[in-house]
């Protein structure tokens, strides 16, 4: 009997999920989205060519996979079909490798305009949604008024539709100053639901437990980062589901014992889009550089991401949170050229340094740094380990000694091929 592998973020999103999944999914043949919605943005680069995925699966390049949006998703259908005419117009019919939870919540287009409007009447308070209705769905999912991919087989269907829709109506009658128009996206969705009936919807539940006794290898492919968990993350600057591997097993319906390896993925430094705590934060021209050179804008929205060093205190947390199994550093070579790079050991609080990730996210606190000397080279077209430079492998040692956990994938370019696997 096989266990379901993890692979997700363990900082603010933007690690480079995309990209992981696509180098690791050889070795499976499942690839599931276990939560979050199409605020996702997973860059894969292959063949002189970059795709952004934002609900379907990264596995669905590979030939052979079979690619799952678990229950635990939610899904704009007209946001999922473009997606997937993109991804048809390269690589042909995928209707036969993509399969969707019948449980998945739905995001109605009027989910999308209480997500606005609630984001506007915040002001200066907004937590820095992508407006893509997702809150509001998991609200509904929560509240039990949801709809779900299921619901698209029922006859009345429509009825459910407009039920649900006439609540948010009444709902944005709470902000007044607040105008829009529905129709258009409205059109849209309808006939994005209608082409959604060529994929099978399926109790994933079921599939995926199944696959389990019969030995075949899945992976649990997370979206946006450990630090944006709802329960867990900078609340309320946050994400609306469980993005840490707990999130699995209610996203995917599955027992905490079938979990296997947790890889967690990391950049070599730090990045986060939208408001919240974020202690590293670089404001100078180190800052600018970082998001100069690692291209650090927004997949999903081109918003330039807040770019800082290393935080190990928010590290090890998302370490201990996850149970990770496995470290995957990102964006190495950003740091080619630098003569010092810091990483975060500790934040000042109050007068007292602690080494701990606080409730209130970090807010208000100094980080406590420790320097390493750079490695001032070229690493982009280095493949294995030892070829590194000793600067290098002295930053990845210490990661290491501080998390408990063995670095075992190294990205040294945003290709394919540009990875190192220990």
């Amino acid at each position: 009997m096989t266990k379901v592998d993890v692979v997700l973020g363990l900082q603010w999103g933007d690690e480079g999920k995309g990209k992981v999944v696509d180098v690791l999914t050889p070795n499976y043949k499942a690839i599931a989205r276990f939560q979050g919605g199409p605020n996702a943005g997973h860059s894969l680069k292959f063949g002189g060519e970059e795709f952004v995925l934002h609900t379907v699966p990264s596995g669905i390049f590979r030939e052979n996979s079979i690619n799952i949006i678990g229950n635990g998703v939610v899904i704009d259908p007209v946001i999922l079909m473009d997606e997937i005419h993109k991804i048809e117009a390269k690589d042909g019919d995928i209707s036969k490798k993509l399969l969707i939870a019948k449980r998945a919540q739905l995001i109605l287009p009027s989910h999308r305009m209480l997500d606005a409007a609630s984001e506007a009447a915040k002001g200066a308070s907004k937590i820095g949604s992508t407006l893509k209705g997702i809150g509001p769905a998991y609200m509904d999912k929560t509240g039990r008024n949801g709809l779900r991919v299921g619901d698209i087989l029922a006859e009345n269907f429509k009825e459910k539709y407009n039920a649900l829709k006439e609540k948010h109506v009444g709902m944005l009658s709470l902000y007044p100053d607040f105008t829009y128009d529905n129709s258009e996206y409205e059109q849209k969705w309808f006939a994005a639901v209608e082409e959604l009936k060529r994929f099978s919807f399926i109790e994933n539940e079921v599939l995926v437990n199944q696959y389990i006794n019969d030995d075949v290898a899945i992976l649990a492919e997370g979206a946006q980062g450990s630090l944006l968990d709802i329960d867990f993350g900078t609340y309320p600057f946050v994400t609306s589901s469980n993005t840490m591997a707990a999130g699995v097993c209610t996203g995917l319906g599955i027992a905490p014992s079938k979990v296997g390896k947790v890889f967690g993925i990391f950049k070599a430094y730090c990045t986060r889009v939208g408001s919240g705590p974020f202690p590293t934060e670089l404001f100078d021209d180190m800052g600018e550089y970082l998001r100069q050179a690692g291209h650090e804008f927004g997949a999903t929205t081109g918003r330039p991401r807040r770019c800082g060093w290393l935080d190990m205190v928010a590290l090890k947390y998302a370490v201990m949170m996850n149970g990770v199994t496995d470290l995957i550093m990102m964006k190495s070579d950003i740091l080619n050229d630098l003569d010092t790079i810091k990483v975060a050991v500790g934040y000042k609080q109050d007068g007292k340094v602690i080494d701990w990730f606080p409730y209130d996210g970090a807010e208000n606190i100094e980080p406590v740094y420790q320097e390493f000397k750079g490695w001032k080279s070229d690493i982009c077209g280095i493949r294995d380990y030892e070829s590194l430079p000793q600067e290098f492998k002295d930053y990845v040692a210490f990661i290491e000694k501080e998390t408990g956990v063995n670095v075992r994938i190294i990205s040294v370019g945003p290709d394919r091929e540009a990875t190192i696997v220990r």
